[in-house]
């Protein structure tokens, strides 16, 4: 069996292959963005999650104090903790420096 082709139906061909490699290239970087997409959902899903509950527990635990009062040492401690710990997280989310992103697209490793 004797297979001839031309000229044209070669570059044809290769023409084909290429078109195949390129579509499965763009499919990567598309299902890469839709995956990235999908951790960054997520992640504010997961925050939004532990910030209601730990807003929760925290309220839980202030009404239980305020409602049943008798040392007020504790009373400051349980209304300022929150305080505190909402100033540092609030801190720390406005003097971000860097994106986290940045570090998992490179490629080849080491610096650059």
């Amino acid at each position: 069996m004797t297979l001839t082709l031309t000229p044209t139906q070669i570059l044809a061909g290769a023409g084909v292959l290429l078109a195949l490699f390129v579509v499965w290239r763009f499919g990567a970087r598309k299902a890469r963005r839709a995956a990235d997409a999908a951790r960054a959902g997520a992640r504010v899903v997961s925050l939004a999650g532990r910030v209601l509950f730990t807003g929760a527990a925290f309220m839980g635990v202030q009404w239980l104090v305020i409602t049943h009062p008798g040392n007020p040492t504790l009373l400051l401690v349980v209304l300022g903790l929150p305080d505190l710990i909402a100033a540092h997280v609030l801190t720390r989310a406005l003097t971000v420096t860097s994106l986290d992103t940045t570090s998992t697209r490179r490629r080849g490793g080491g610096r650059r």
